[in-house]
Protein backbone atom coordinates (compact mmCIF):
# COMPACT_ATOMS: atom_id res chain seq x y z
CA UNK A 1 0.00 0.00 0.00
CA UNK A 2 1.09 3.35 -0.70
CA UNK A 3 0.28 6.04 1.46
CA UNK A 4 0.55 9.84 1.95
CA UNK A 5 3.83 11.04 2.99
CA UNK A 6 4.94 14.11 4.94
CA UNK A 7 7.23 15.75 7.31
CA UNK A 8 6.41 15.62 11.03
CA UNK A 9 8.11 15.96 14.70
CA UNK A 10 7.91 13.08 17.53
CA UNK A 11 7.33 14.91 20.95
CA UNK A 12 10.85 15.83 21.86
CA UNK A 13 12.06 15.40 18.19
CA UNK A 14 13.32 16.54 15.26
CA UNK A 15 11.32 17.24 12.06
CA UNK A 16 11.59 14.01 9.77
CA UNK A 17 9.79 11.89 7.08
CA UNK A 18 6.66 9.56 7.46
CA UNK A 19 3.65 8.41 6.64
CA UNK A 20 0.47 8.37 7.47
CA UNK A 21 -1.70 5.41 8.42
CA UNK A 22 -5.49 6.49 9.16
CA UNK A 23 -5.01 8.30 12.66
CA UNK A 24 -1.38 7.53 13.27
CA UNK A 25 1.95 8.45 11.89
CA UNK A 26 4.85 5.86 10.76
CA UNK A 27 8.53 7.01 11.60
CA UNK A 28 10.09 6.09 8.43
CA UNK A 29 13.18 8.04 9.17
CA UNK A 30 13.76 5.60 12.20
CA UNK A 31 13.64 2.30 9.84
CA UNK A 32 14.58 3.53 5.94
CA UNK A 33 17.36 5.22 4.41
CA UNK A 34 19.37 8.44 5.84
CA UNK A 35 17.34 10.32 3.29
CA UNK A 36 14.19 10.03 5.43
CA UNK A 37 16.02 11.94 8.33
CA UNK A 38 15.38 15.60 6.01
CA UNK A 39 12.96 17.96 6.77
CA UNK A 40 12.00 17.74 3.96
CA UNK A 41 10.38 15.67 1.42
CA UNK A 42 12.97 16.47 -1.68
CA UNK A 43 15.73 14.94 -1.20
CA UNK A 44 13.71 11.68 -1.74
CA UNK A 45 11.73 13.35 -4.55
CA UNK A 46 14.82 14.19 -6.33
CA UNK A 47 15.83 9.86 -5.48
CA UNK A 48 13.92 8.68 -8.28
CA UNK A 49 11.29 5.54 -8.37
CA UNK A 50 13.66 3.09 -7.18
CA UNK A 51 13.99 4.58 -3.76
CA UNK A 52 10.15 6.03 -3.88
CA UNK A 53 9.23 2.22 -4.15
CA UNK A 54 11.44 1.24 -1.50
CA UNK A 55 9.91 3.23 1.13
CA UNK A 56 6.82 3.06 -0.10
CA UNK A 57 7.17 -0.84 1.11
CA UNK A 58 8.29 0.30 4.36
CA UNK A 59 5.62 -1.41 6.88
CA UNK A 60 7.30 -1.78 10.36
CA UNK A 61 7.69 1.61 11.27
CA UNK A 62 7.44 2.87 14.61
CA UNK A 63 4.27 4.91 15.18
CA UNK A 64 2.57 7.91 16.71
CA UNK A 65 -0.65 9.52 17.24
CA UNK A 66 -1.38 11.94 14.69
CA UNK A 67 -2.92 14.44 17.32
CA UNK A 68 0.25 13.80 19.36
CA UNK A 69 3.23 15.22 16.37
CA UNK A 70 3.60 18.10 14.79
CA UNK A 71 2.79 18.38 11.00
CA UNK A 72 5.48 20.56 8.89
CA UNK A 73 5.38 22.05 5.03
CA UNK A 74 5.76 18.45 3.62
CA UNK A 75 8.67 19.78 1.24
CA UNK A 76 10.46 23.17 -0.30
CA UNK A 77 8.29 25.06 -2.93
CA UNK A 78 11.20 25.46 -5.60
CA UNK A 79 8.59 26.80 -8.34
CA UNK A 80 5.01 27.31 -8.21
CA UNK A 81 2.82 27.73 -11.49
CA UNK A 82 -1.32 27.43 -11.16
CA UNK A 83 -3.09 26.29 -14.16
CA UNK A 84 -6.35 26.63 -15.40
CA UNK A 85 -7.25 23.22 -16.16
CA UNK A 86 -11.46 22.55 -15.53
CA UNK A 87 -13.51 23.73 -18.58
CA UNK A 88 -16.52 24.11 -15.97
CA UNK A 89 -14.74 26.68 -13.87
CA UNK A 90 -13.41 28.40 -16.85
CA UNK A 91 -16.74 28.36 -18.18
CA UNK A 92 -18.63 29.71 -15.21
CA UNK A 93 -15.94 32.46 -15.16
CA UNK A 94 -16.62 33.44 -18.82
CA UNK A 95 -20.06 33.53 -18.14
CA UNK A 96 -19.55 35.66 -15.05
CA UNK A 97 -17.22 38.53 -16.85
CA UNK A 98 -17.96 37.74 -20.53
CA UNK A 99 -22.22 37.40 -20.60
CA UNK A 100 -22.38 38.50 -24.28
CA UNK A 101 -19.41 36.50 -25.43
CA UNK A 102 -18.34 32.87 -25.73
CA UNK A 103 -17.28 32.02 -22.49
CA UNK A 104 -13.69 30.09 -23.19
CA UNK A 105 -11.38 32.09 -24.60
CA UNK A 106 -9.82 31.02 -27.77
CA UNK A 107 -6.81 29.31 -26.74
CA UNK A 108 -8.61 27.66 -23.74
CA UNK A 109 -9.26 23.82 -25.59
CA UNK A 110 -5.91 24.03 -27.51
CA UNK A 111 -3.72 24.57 -24.21
CA UNK A 112 -3.24 24.47 -20.64
CA UNK A 113 -3.52 28.03 -19.68
CA UNK A 114 -1.46 29.11 -16.64
CA UNK A 115 0.39 31.46 -14.24
CA UNK A 116 3.51 31.35 -12.48
CA UNK A 117 2.87 32.10 -8.96
CA UNK A 118 4.70 33.11 -5.97
CA UNK A 119 6.90 29.71 -3.85
CA UNK A 120 7.51 31.83 -1.09
CA UNK A 121 4.13 32.34 0.09
CA UNK A 122 3.08 28.75 -0.32
CA UNK A 123 2.11 27.67 3.49
CA UNK A 124 0.82 24.50 5.26
CA UNK A 125 -2.25 23.35 6.39
CA UNK A 126 -3.18 25.57 9.62
CA UNK A 127 -1.40 28.57 8.71
CA UNK A 128 -3.75 31.97 9.73
CA UNK A 129 -4.63 33.65 6.20
CA UNK A 130 -3.90 37.66 7.06
CA UNK A 131 -6.88 39.20 4.42
CA UNK A 132 -4.75 41.02 1.71
CA UNK A 133 -4.29 44.94 0.95
CA UNK A 134 -3.38 46.23 -2.01
CA UNK A 135 -5.53 48.66 -5.25
CA UNK A 136 -9.15 48.31 -5.94
CA UNK A 137 -11.69 49.91 -8.13
CA UNK A 138 -15.06 49.59 -7.17
CA UNK A 139 -17.10 49.63 -9.90
CA UNK A 140 -18.72 53.09 -10.88
CA UNK A 141 -15.74 54.62 -8.77
CA UNK A 142 -13.84 56.80 -10.57
CA UNK A 143 -10.27 55.95 -9.51
CA UNK A 144 -8.89 53.43 -7.28
CA UNK A 145 -8.46 53.09 -3.51
CA UNK A 146 -6.23 50.94 -1.54
CA UNK A 147 -7.43 49.06 1.86
CA UNK A 148 -7.90 45.31 2.63
CA UNK A 149 -10.08 42.88 -0.48
CA UNK A 150 -13.70 43.04 0.54
CA UNK A 151 -13.94 40.19 -1.97
CA UNK A 152 -11.68 37.42 -0.64
CA UNK A 153 -12.27 33.94 -2.12
CA UNK A 154 -10.80 30.51 -2.39
CA UNK A 155 -10.04 27.96 -5.05
CA UNK A 156 -10.43 24.31 -4.58
CA UNK A 157 -7.50 22.75 -6.49
CA UNK A 158 -5.30 19.43 -6.84
CA UNK A 159 -1.64 19.90 -6.69
CA UNK A 160 1.30 17.54 -8.65
CA UNK A 161 4.57 18.07 -6.89
CA UNK A 162 7.90 17.11 -9.40
CA UNK A 163 10.26 15.00 -7.91
CA UNK A 164 12.57 13.91 -11.05
CA UNK A 165 14.07 17.76 -12.81
CA UNK A 166 14.76 17.89 -16.35
CA UNK A 167 17.47 19.70 -18.34
CA UNK A 168 16.70 23.25 -19.38
CA UNK A 169 16.44 23.06 -22.96
CA UNK A 170 15.10 19.72 -22.77
CA UNK A 171 11.09 19.63 -23.27
CA UNK A 172 9.35 16.76 -21.42
CA UNK A 173 7.35 14.78 -23.44
CA UNK A 174 3.52 14.07 -22.85
CA UNK A 175 4.17 10.09 -22.81
CA UNK A 176 7.08 10.97 -20.39
CA UNK A 177 5.98 13.34 -18.04
CA UNK A 178 4.35 11.46 -15.49
CA UNK A 179 7.96 9.76 -14.87
CA UNK A 180 8.98 13.18 -13.41
CA UNK A 181 5.60 13.44 -10.66
CA UNK A 182 6.29 12.39 -7.65
CA UNK A 183 3.05 12.76 -6.08
CA UNK A 184 -0.52 14.83 -5.21
CA UNK A 185 -0.94 17.56 -2.88
CA UNK A 186 -4.45 19.56 -1.87
CA UNK A 187 -4.29 22.95 -2.60
CA UNK A 188 -6.21 26.20 -1.96
CA UNK A 189 -5.11 29.13 -3.56
CA UNK A 190 -6.38 31.86 -1.47
CA UNK A 191 -7.38 34.65 -4.33
CA UNK A 192 -8.67 38.54 -3.64
CA UNK A 193 -11.20 39.19 -6.48
CA UNK A 194 -11.35 42.97 -6.35
CA UNK A 195 -7.40 42.76 -6.13
CA UNK A 196 -7.60 40.68 -9.34
CA UNK A 197 -10.12 42.60 -11.00
CA UNK A 198 -8.36 46.01 -10.95
CA UNK A 199 -4.75 44.01 -11.68
CA UNK A 200 -5.17 41.36 -14.06
CA UNK A 201 -5.08 43.43 -17.79
CA UNK A 202 -2.82 42.96 -19.49
CA UNK A 203 -0.26 40.66 -17.83
CA UNK A 204 -2.80 38.80 -15.21
CA UNK A 205 -2.66 37.46 -11.54
CA UNK A 206 -0.23 39.15 -9.09
CA UNK A 207 -0.75 40.71 -5.41
CA UNK A 208 -4.67 39.14 -5.68
CA UNK A 209 -3.01 35.66 -6.10
CA UNK A 210 0.57 35.59 -4.39
CA UNK A 211 0.01 36.46 -0.39
CA UNK A 212 -0.63 32.64 0.02
CA UNK A 213 -1.29 29.66 -0.94
CA UNK A 214 -2.53 26.48 1.21
CA UNK A 215 -1.18 22.83 1.00
CA UNK A 216 -1.88 19.69 2.68
CA UNK A 217 0.57 18.10 4.96
CA UNK A 218 0.62 14.78 2.83
CA UNK A 219 1.70 14.38 -0.44
CA UNK A 220 0.24 11.15 -2.02
CA UNK A 221 2.82 9.11 -4.16
CA UNK A 222 1.38 9.06 -7.91
CA UNK A 223 1.23 5.13 -7.23
CA UNK A 224 -1.15 5.52 -4.97
CA UNK A 225 -3.48 7.38 -7.15
CA UNK A 226 -3.31 4.86 -10.11
CA UNK A 227 -6.45 2.97 -8.86
CA UNK A 228 -8.73 6.42 -9.02
CA UNK A 229 -7.36 6.75 -12.82
CA UNK A 230 -10.09 6.78 -15.38
CA UNK A 231 -10.67 7.45 -18.81
CA UNK A 232 -12.17 11.03 -19.67
CA UNK A 233 -14.69 12.37 -22.73
CA UNK A 234 -12.68 13.41 -25.99
CA UNK A 235 -11.16 16.90 -26.24
CA UNK A 236 -12.46 18.85 -28.90
CA UNK A 237 -10.32 19.75 -31.34
CA UNK A 238 -7.72 17.38 -31.22
CA UNK A 239 -4.87 18.97 -29.44
CA UNK A 240 -1.41 19.76 -31.30
CA UNK A 241 0.83 16.46 -31.50
CA UNK A 242 3.09 17.27 -28.36
CA UNK A 243 -0.01 17.34 -26.10
CA UNK A 244 -1.77 14.69 -27.36
CA UNK A 245 -2.76 11.61 -25.30
CA UNK A 246 -5.81 9.34 -24.24
CA UNK A 247 -7.79 11.38 -22.37
CA UNK A 248 -7.64 10.49 -18.64
CA UNK A 249 -8.32 12.35 -14.99
CA UNK A 250 -8.43 11.00 -11.11
CA UNK A 251 -11.65 10.26 -10.02
CA UNK A 252 -11.07 11.85 -6.61
CA UNK A 253 -13.72 13.07 -4.33
CA UNK A 254 -13.11 16.80 -2.89
CA UNK A 255 -15.31 18.91 -0.71
CA UNK A 256 -15.50 22.81 0.40
CA UNK A 257 -16.33 23.50 4.58
CA UNK A 258 -16.93 26.40 5.36
CA UNK A 259 -17.17 27.68 9.26
CA UNK A 260 -18.26 23.84 9.87
CA UNK A 261 -20.55 23.16 6.72
CA UNK A 262 -20.06 21.92 3.47
CA UNK A 263 -21.07 24.06 0.78
CA UNK A 264 -19.31 22.47 -2.14
CA UNK A 265 -19.04 18.30 -3.16
CA UNK A 266 -17.00 18.12 -6.35
CA UNK A 267 -14.09 15.86 -8.24
CA UNK A 268 -10.67 16.00 -9.69
CA UNK A 269 -12.42 14.02 -12.52
CA UNK A 270 -14.14 17.08 -13.89
CA UNK A 271 -10.57 18.29 -15.22
CA UNK A 272 -9.93 18.90 -18.90
CA UNK A 273 -6.00 19.07 -18.85
CA UNK A 274 -4.22 16.31 -17.43
CA UNK A 275 -0.84 16.76 -15.36
CA UNK A 276 1.05 15.04 -18.16
CA UNK A 277 -0.49 17.72 -20.35
CA UNK A 278 0.47 20.38 -18.06
CA UNK A 279 3.96 19.58 -17.72
CA UNK A 280 4.75 18.65 -21.41
CA UNK A 281 3.29 22.59 -21.96
CA UNK A 282 5.00 23.81 -19.46
CA UNK A 283 8.35 22.44 -20.41
CA UNK A 284 7.84 22.37 -24.88
CA UNK A 285 9.66 25.73 -24.93
CA UNK A 286 12.77 24.64 -22.90
CA UNK A 287 11.84 25.39 -19.42
CA UNK A 288 13.56 23.11 -16.70
CA UNK A 289 11.65 21.35 -13.98
CA UNK A 290 13.42 21.37 -10.58
CA UNK A 291 12.67 19.12 -7.65
CA UNK A 292 10.08 20.20 -6.03
CA UNK A 293 8.47 22.82 -8.15
CA UNK A 294 4.11 22.86 -7.19
CA UNK A 295 1.70 22.54 -10.38
CA UNK A 296 -1.27 23.58 -9.94
CA UNK A 297 -4.80 22.72 -11.74
CA UNK A 298 -6.39 25.52 -11.19
CA UNK A 299 -9.92 25.23 -9.53
CA UNK A 300 -11.73 22.33 -9.93
CA UNK A 301 -15.76 22.88 -10.45
CA UNK A 302 -18.51 20.43 -11.82
CA UNK A 303 -21.46 20.92 -13.94
CA UNK A 304 -23.85 21.43 -11.03
CA UNK A 305 -23.92 24.73 -8.45
CA UNK A 306 -22.49 22.51 -5.32
CA UNK A 307 -20.05 21.02 -7.33
CA UNK A 308 -18.26 24.48 -7.86
CA UNK A 309 -15.15 25.29 -6.52
CA UNK A 310 -14.63 28.66 -5.75
CA UNK A 311 -16.99 31.09 -3.89
CA UNK A 312 -17.38 33.75 -6.79
CA UNK A 313 -19.04 30.49 -8.61
CA UNK A 314 -21.10 28.99 -5.61
CA UNK A 315 -22.59 32.68 -5.26
CA UNK A 316 -22.53 33.76 -8.63
CA UNK A 317 -20.23 36.76 -8.17
CA UNK A 318 -22.16 37.77 -5.01
CA UNK A 319 -25.22 37.97 -6.90
CA UNK A 320 -27.00 34.93 -5.58
CA UNK A 321 -25.55 34.39 -1.64
CA UNK A 322 -24.82 31.12 -0.17
CA UNK A 323 -27.37 30.00 2.96
CA UNK A 324 -25.92 28.24 5.43
CA UNK A 325 -27.38 25.72 7.66
CA UNK A 326 -26.91 27.69 10.41
CA UNK A 327 -28.87 30.26 9.37
CA UNK A 328 -25.74 32.78 8.07
CA UNK A 329 -25.33 33.68 4.63
CA UNK A 330 -21.82 34.73 2.58
CA UNK A 331 -20.67 35.51 -0.34
CA UNK A 332 -16.71 36.05 0.24
CA UNK A 333 -15.19 35.65 3.19
CA UNK A 334 -15.41 37.45 6.19
CA UNK A 335 -13.11 37.91 9.16
CA UNK A 336 -12.37 35.07 11.67
CA UNK A 337 -13.87 32.63 8.86
CA UNK A 338 -12.58 29.02 8.69
CA UNK A 339 -12.70 27.02 5.37
CA UNK A 340 -11.45 23.13 5.17
CA UNK A 341 -10.67 21.57 1.92
CA UNK A 342 -10.66 17.59 2.16
CA UNK A 343 -9.69 15.25 -0.25
CA UNK A 344 -9.86 11.26 -0.64
CA UNK A 345 -6.33 10.02 0.21
CA UNK A 346 -5.37 13.66 0.49
CA UNK A 347 -6.17 14.62 4.09
CA UNK A 348 -7.60 18.36 4.61
CA UNK A 349 -6.14 22.10 3.91
CA UNK A 350 -7.40 24.28 6.84
CA UNK A 351 -7.28 28.20 6.80
CA UNK A 352 -8.88 30.73 9.07
CA UNK A 353 -9.14 34.50 8.07
CA UNK A 354 -7.57 37.19 9.70
CA UNK A 355 -8.42 40.77 9.52
CA UNK A 356 -5.65 43.27 8.39
CA UNK A 357 -7.37 46.19 10.02
CA UNK A 358 -9.87 48.73 8.29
Amino acid sequence: MTRPLGVFSPPGGVPRVGARDGERVLDLAAVGPAVLSNPSLNPLMAAGPQLWAEVAAIDDAPDFGLGDVELHLPFEVADYVDFYSSIEHATNLGRLFRPDAEPLLPNWRHLPVGYHGRAGTVVPSGTPILRPRGQTKPPGADAPRFGPSRRLDIELELGFVIGLPSPLGEPVPVERALDHVFGLVLVNDWSARDIQAWEYVPLGPFLGKSFATSIGHWVLPLAGAAHRRVDAPAQEPEPLPYLREAPWAFDLPLEVELNGHVVSRTNARHLYWSVAQQVAHLTVNGAALRSGDLLASGTISGPERDQRGSFIELTWNGAEPLELADGTTRTFLEDGDEVVLRGADLGEVRGRVLSSGP
